[in-house]
């Protein structure tokens, strides 16, 4: 597949490479290493082809592709990434406030008077306590696990406060991206033919999540553990 990228389209900064390993896998590093590698030989075809044909890009694009095909069969044998897997909370976006203190804040309507601290420390002693008889955590909307752990963390088992609690959570509100450049990052892997998915360990909240915040046109395919376990009626 030819890739027809001149040096400005692939001019990524260290900030966006950084996003980009941040990702975690090894083929997402090599993809970093790769897109630069490419943009490196495109500003060196360009400023070459610009002594023999100062018009146009044209030329300089196409020995760019000539040298970064050789280059990627030095390393794979011309085999390419077809896809990068990308995780969603911690990875993709993160919360925008400490889960106590939102916990904290909309519990004080309800007679929730734990500090923050006290919340932090038993909201970390309910998750590692076994969940039921099930082995799953988050099965379908995943209510009834959190509803769990907002009451074990709060002390407070009042339905009304745990469902704004929940919903809140749902909300651009309570996340923001990781990086203000992502889209940037995943746009030019898209134009390089590279398939995006998410694939993550999350309840069916992250379908609404991923467009309240703006970014499920940016991938191919989402994989939500709870959805996965529930079209494989995975017994729980």
């Amino acid at each position: 597949m030819a890739l027809m990228f001149t040096a400005k389209k692939l001019n990524l900064s260290s900030g966006l490479c950084s996003f980009l390993l941040r990702l975690g896998s090894p083929p997402a590093a090599e993809i970093v290493r790769e897109l630069s590698c490419m943009a490196r030989f495109t500003s060196t075809s360009a400023a070459a082809s610009e002594t023999v044909e100062p018009r146009g890009m044209e030329g300089a694009e196409i020995f760019a592709v000539k040298d970064y095909e050789d280059y990627r069969r030095s390393l794979y044998g011309g085999i390419t990434h077809k896809a990068l897997l990308v995780d969603a909370a911690g990875t993709l976006f993160v919360p925008s406030q400490p889960m106590a203190q939102i916990y904290r804040q909309i519990g004080e309507k309800y007679g929730v008077r734990y500090s923050e601290d006290e919340i932090l420390h038993r909201y970390r002693r309910a998750y590692q306590q076994p969940w039921g008889r099930s082995r799953l955590r988050y099965v379908k909307d995943g209510r009834p696990f959190w509803q769990f752990i907002v009451s074990c963390s709060t002390g407070c088992s009042d339905y009304q406060y745990f469902e704004e609690v929940y919903n809140y959570f749902a909300t651009e509100k309570a996340w923001h991206l990781c990086d203000p450049d992502a889209e940037k990052v995943f746009k030019a892997l898209k134009e390089a033919g590279v398939k995006l998915a998410v694939v993550s360990n999350f309840d069916t909240r992250l379908r609404p999540v991923l467009r309240a915040l703006k970014c499920d046109h940016w991938f191919d395919a989402l994989a939500v553990s709870a959805e996965v376990a529930n079209r494989i009626g995975v017994q729980v």
